[in-house]
């Protein structure tokens, strides 16, 4: 529920078993949630808990860009301090000060604090130990980021932890004197599809609140929220007095802070009866269905929560597949906003690292079916989605010369890997998707469909192997480990929820149910 405690690195043998020698790694996509943060609202602070924590000391250290010439030629950085300004006595304005009367180092609500820089940290050393140290998949020193498509969220928590992530992954050592500044992608919050975004869906947003309903329905009158009330309630503000899914705070709030004040100094936490091992197991409980049921229930709920972002995950594997720069690699090379420009020349994105959230990695496993019994993703916690190809078939694309091949294909030996890859680097900008991208299984010729054979597909959450249950048909996955699913199964799993027309499907069927006529279980083709 809270911090996350990492396995210790793989063994020689377990390497062998988890990445077998007939499988070539061809790219890892990592979505992460960010790192420890402070609360997201002040809550409890009759329990003694202090709205203001001193665990954030980058606000003693902040740089911002400053314009130093009209004509924009010129740019400079200005270091300050920050200090949070509050109501004090009379509504007059006093300095924020922590627990123990700090002014310097105060975290605004939400905000990654030291320990979660720490964790993301980490995070990012572990993947160079894996991916650069163990496995050789990326190299040690690089000169440019083009191979590495890094985005985050708008919150600025998702984007520090992806930055420690790539800081302990590629640190100023593993990184050549003339390395340029990487490209982090963002979105506005309209456009956000890496957490679900019920503040921009309005049929998302009316899906959860029902699912919502439906779970304080099943909970608040129950022994379990009788146990929670009897150990909590006495906390809880006059005019809420009873702890429930609906409560206010809400039950997942409550969650929220006791999971923020566990992670963190003994200066800021609760009274023991929050850390009760039975209380934290029945609010986890609770809040994982209250928040998730719908991807496992619901085929709407998965297209409109988390299907945009699958579909993005897809896309560049298919992108990797084909080689023609839907992978991500025309959005992070080149400069003064040139697409597929490569500084570096690369021919194909590796690595893909996303800072998100806890909602993130939660829906995206349990749509695919691989989050029964799981608890709320701890802080740092991330989803590996990697690309195999078998090394057989790498030797047929080399060497074959079919007549299956199609026009791209004729193109990509004719011209080379480079010259296909960006040769159309004109057109990208508002181009709709090509080939294999976005369009279903369904609708595939056989000569796409068998761009797709020999490619597998694996999921690693917090460095264990995860299974979807549509892969585990004989056919579907690598013999002998169900854990690799193919990627046409993969593919034609996800294309039941991958949305074609997201903002449309976000103002549909605003007058029905949010709960399926027959059942839609996750994970199936």
């Amino acid at each position: 529920m809270t911090t996350l405690e990492p396995r210790v690195p793989y063994t020689p043998r377990e390497l062998e078993q988890l990445y077998p020698k007939d499988l070539q790694l061809q790219l890892v996509q990592i979505l992460l949630r960010h790192g420890e943060r402070s609360p997201v609202s002040s809550r409890f602070r009759n329990a003694g808990l202090p709205p203001y924590w001193p665990y954030c000391n980058s606000a003693r250290q902040l740089t911002s860009v400053i314009m130093t010439t009209k004509d924009w030629s010129q740019w400079d950085g200005l270091k300050f301090r920050r200090r949070l300004e509050t109501f004090g006595p009379d509504d007059s304005p006093v300095v924020a000060a922590g627990p123990k009367g700090e002014y310097d180092g105060i975290c605004q609500p939400g905000e990654l604090t030291d320990k979660g820089r720490e964790t993301t940290l980490a995070l990012g050393e572990r993947l160079r130990h894996l991916y650069v140290d163990q496995l050789g998949f990326m190299p040690k020193l690089i000169s440019d980021a083009d191979m590495i498509y890094l985005r985050a969220t708008p919150l600025t928590r998702a984007l520090e932890s992806v930055q420690q992530a790539f800081w302990g992954m590629y640190p100023p050592n593993a990184r050549t004197a003339s390395f340029p500044p990487p490209t982090i992608l963002t979105r506005s919050p309209a456009d956000e599809t890496l957490y679900p975004n019920d503040g921009n869906c309005r049929r998302f947003a009316q899906l959860s609140r029902e699912f919502a309903e439906r779970t304080a329905q099943r909970w608040n009158d129950t022994p379990e929220m009788d146990y929670l009330n009897r150990k909590l309630g006495k906390w809880m503000p006059e005019q809420s007095p009873r702890v429930a899914v609906d409560s206010h705070p809400r039950l997942s709030g409550i969650m929220d802070t006791l999971n923020a004040t566990l992670a963190h100094g003994p200066e800021t936490r609760l009274p023991s009866e929050f850390y009760d091992p039975k209380v934290r197991a029945i609010i986890d409980k609770i809040g994982v269905e209250e928040w998730y049921a719908g991807y496992q229930e619901s085929r709407e709920y998965r297209a409109l929560g988390i299907g945009a972002l699958v579909g993005d995950i897809v896309g560049r594997m298919t992108g990797s597949v084909e080689r023609n720069g839907r992978d991500g690699v025309e959005e992070v090379g080149g400069e003064d906003g040139k697409l597929g420009q490569g500084r570096g020349g690369e021919k194909d994105l590796k690595l893909a690292l996303s800072g998100c959230h806890d909602t993130t990695l939660a829906g995206l496993l349990t749509s695919l079916g691989a989050f029964e019994g799981e608890d709320w993703p701890p802080y740092t916690s991330h989803v590996a989605i990697e690309l195999f190809r078998k090394r057989d078939a790498i030797h047929n694309v080399q060497m074959s010369s079919s007549p299956r091949q199609d026009g791209a294909q004729k193109s990509l030996e004719s011209k080379g890997w480079f010259s296909a890859l960006f040769g159309r680097a004109k057109e990208a900008a508002g181009r709709k998707p090509e080939s294999i991208a976005r369009k279903p299984m369904t609708e595939l010729s056989e000569a796409e469909k068998e761009r797709l054979e020999g490619y597998f597909v694996r999921i690693r959450y917090n460095d264990r192997p995860m299974t979807v249950p549509g892969c585990k048909v004989s056919g579907k996955h690598l013999e002998g480990d169900e854990s690799f699913c193919t990627l046409e199964a993969f593919k034609s799993i996800t294309d039941k929820y991958t949305p074609r027309h997201l903002r449309q499907e976000c103002v549909s069927n605003l007058d029905q149910s949010a709960f399926p006529a027959s059942p839609q279980p996750a994970g199936y083709a």
